[in-house]
């Protein structure tokens, strides 16, 4: 799959990921044995994200020429325990070409569920499409549903796969009672959203959503129970990946 990807070859590079996801890496420890308490991966930057490398195979171990220890993990275990401190996985950096990076954010999607999340990098704006009836309705059932604080919006859309409308869900209260109330606020207002358009709802208070990252910084509520002002508009782009170009072999 390494061979496979290229600038512009999403599809390759999502099954890279789904290899990453049922596979195992020999991850390069800078300091430790593995299973030791003192173990710690290496790290690398590039494009200012940082990145434990790692290799494919006992073969491209040799092939590194490392000559520290090594541990043997799954890459959906790596992923978990990586993207939390917003650290991506290094594939082969030995390798010609300087191998393939996996920001933290397609590490989230392995470890959540690939198609659990969508695939980045994600073009991310203000929505164009007029549909004030659904909002007016959504604002409404938000405004008799005391769990909800603000909601935002985003047009998303993804490196592979249909642009839909994400409703950003700022919440005051995150008990069980609470969220079944916010998902009927959402199963009462969707019948207003024009058929065939896909919407999908982030919570605010995740951080490591990139959606979510996004709204926080630029959209503005169009429904705020506290009347707190939002941010300023912004232009489409990747919003939590590094720049175009900039992961070796990837994007």
């Amino acid at each position: 799959m390494l061979r496979q990807v290229a600038p512009g070859r999403y599809d390759a590079y999502e099954g890279l990921l789904r290899s990453l996801a049922e596979g195992t890496v020999w991850m390069l420890l800078w300091h430790g044995q593995s299973g030791a308490p003192d173990a710690q991966y290496g790290n690398m930057e590039v494009d200012g994200l940082g990145y434990a490398p790692c290799v494919t195979s006992a073969q491209e171990l040799a092939a590194s020429g490392w000559n520290r220890a090594h541990e043997v993990i799954s890459g959906h275990s790596v992923a978990a325990s990586l993207y939390p401190g917003r650290w991506g996985l290094w594939l082969n950096p030995h390798a010609p070409g300087g191998g393939v990076g996996v920001p933290w954010l397609d590490l989230r999607r392995i470890a959540a569920g690939l198609d659990r999340l969508p695939a980045g990098p994600l073009l991310l704006s203000e929505p164009a499409i007029e549909i004030p009836q659904f909002y007016a309705l959504l604002g409404q059932h938000a405004h008799r549903t005391p769990a909800v604080r603000a909601l935002r919006r985003a047009w998303v859309q993804p490196a592979l796969g249909s642009p839909y409308l994400a409703i950003g869900l700022d919440l005051y209260d995150t008990s069980p009672a609470a969220v079944e109330s916010v998902h009927a606020m959402m199963r009462q207002s969707v019948g207003a959203v024009p058929e065939g358009l896909p919407v999908s709802t982030v919570a605010m208070s995740d951080e490591h959503d990139p959606v979510a990252m996004w709204m926080r910084a630029h959209a503005r509520p169009f429904f705020d129970r506290d009347a707190y002002g939002g941010g300023a508009p912004a232009p489409t782009g990747g919003y939590g990946y590094p720049p175009q170009g900039g992961r070796t072999g990837a994007y």
